[in-house]
């Protein structure tokens, strides 16, 4: 009699976001550009360690049960995390890798792209498996992995027990009637826009970017400092002229239109979760109104008075006690969400955009201060790749210079109509 797999619960936030795929493409790709060239055999055995060590990572996102589960697959099927790509285009990034099937595992894919000036490395996860946060970890993970077996080809990284992966940490700093007046105040997420479209369907997946020099972001800072605002509030302010610009509507005047963002609840709550891959990122609503002929200086200080009443203690929790109380009612419940917010889609033809500011990326991070990886030339991560009515933009920064990105599928979105949006977020940015 075979033995029953090894499995593993499945968090809300696991749960809920494996479901968002209904919308956009969930895969997420860090991408390292190095100046020089890897060990192709060391990173693969580096890929099947960081595998072997995570109980996760292992695991397939199953769900024949009455709830999804993380469930172990053999260790014969990791070999399909790791390739090689020979003869890539020298671009400075590669398109979008390809994606990745939770349902199939393991739960990341490592790609070592061969190049003329360098390899590229992309790391891919999965948001059903963990967010952009976890995707740097992993990262890190991995080749904190192959380091080590350059210094010692007999190393084996150490194996992590299976890890909390849900929010109770959170929930436990909140009494019960804060948590059911976070709930009666949580702004309801209402799609008042979206993107300008072709066609609803699928096409050919692409990534368009812009990457600004240091003195940009310098100046946008001194924009900032003049006018109380951050970094974070200034393209928020950015992205909501441009998708006014772009879209040319009059009835967008003076009326409340909103996207959505999200933000990283290890930093806001300091949760103790580790360096551990997980989801703990929540989406929030930013609505504004903006007058026919406004600029970022007419509007920033509205969007820094919204960014503030976000940013209070209880960021997140309401969505935290959303999905839990929503999967009481098992995953018909579940599904029956997602049939609706799909039918609301496809009705209004309306989806807010979603901005994501992933930060600094630190090449510290990567090398631990050591002189063992070739010299890093660029990292960013690739962000999911979204068809119609979904558009997604994110910001990072490395070594002072920040790039703006988006995933979009070719067809559904005209390319030329992307790349006027990246121009008036440039015509929009400070400096």
């Amino acid at each position: 009699m075979m033995a029953s797999p090894i499995c593993y619960p499945a968090s809300p936030f696991d749960i809920f976001n494996v479901s968002f795929e209904r919308f956009f493409d969930p895969a997420m790709h860090r991408v390292i550009v190095f100046d020089g060239a890897l060990d192709a055999g060391i990173l693969r055995e580096a890929t099947m360690q960081l595998i072997g060590s995570n109980p996760y990572l292992g695991s397939r996102f199953a769900e024949d049960g009455v709830l999804p589960v993380w469930e172990a697959i053999p260790e014969v099927a990791w070999a399909m995390a790791f390739s090689v790509v020979t003869g890539a285009e020298d671009e400075p990034l590669p398109r979008p890798p390809p994606s990745i099937d939770p349902r199939k595992g393991p739960q990341v894919r490592v790609r070592l792209y061969r190049r003329s000036d360098g390899d590229t490395l992309s790391v891919t996860c999965h948001h059903g498996f963990c967010d952009a946060g976890g995707l740097g970890i992993v990262t890190r993970q991995l080749l904190a992995i192959y380091r080590n077996l350059i210094r010692d080809p007999g190393y084996c990284a150490p194996l992590l027990d299976p890890y909390d992966r849900g929010m109770d940490q959170i929930l436990e700093l909140f009494t019960e009637d804060e948590r059911r007046e976070a709930l009666r105040a949580e702004e309801p997420f209402i799609d008042r826009w979206g993107f300008p479209y072709v066609y609803t369907g699928r096409g050919e997946p692409r990534i368009a970017y812009r990457t600004f020099p240091q003195e940009r972001l310098a100046a946008a800072k001194a924009f900032g400092r003049e006018h109380g605002a951050t970094v974070n509030d200034i393209l928020i302010g950015c992205y909501v002229l441009a998708l006014k610009k772009i879209r040319g509507n009059p009835s967008d005047n003076g009326e409340p239109r909103s996207i959505m963002s999200s933000a990283d609840l290890r930093r806001h709550h300091r949760m103790d979760t580790g360096d551990l891959p997980r989801n703990s990122s929540v989406s929030f609503q930013i609505t504004l109104s903006l007058d026919e002929d406004a600029g970022l200086a007419d509007i920033i200080g509205e969007v820094t008075a919204v960014m503030g009443r976000k940013k209070q203690r209880d960021l997140g929790l309401a969505c935290i006690l959303f999905y839990e109380t929503l999967l009481e009612g098992g995953m018909p419940a579940v599904e029956g969400f997602f049939d609706a917010i799909a039918r609301g889609h496809a009705e209004e033809g309306l989806k807010n955009p979603v901005f994501s500011n992933l930060g600094i990326a630190d090449p510290d991070d990567i090398t631990g201060g050591e002189d063992l990886l070739p010299e890093i030339r660029d990292i960013q991560t690739l962000p999911c790749v979204c068809w119609p009515y979904g558009f997604l933009l994110v910001a990072s920064t490395f070594r002072g210079r920040l790039t703006l990105m988006t995933g979009y599928e070719e067809g559904p979105y005209a390319t030329e109509t992307v790349e006027r949006f990246l121009g008036c977020m440039d015509a929009y940015l400070p400096g």
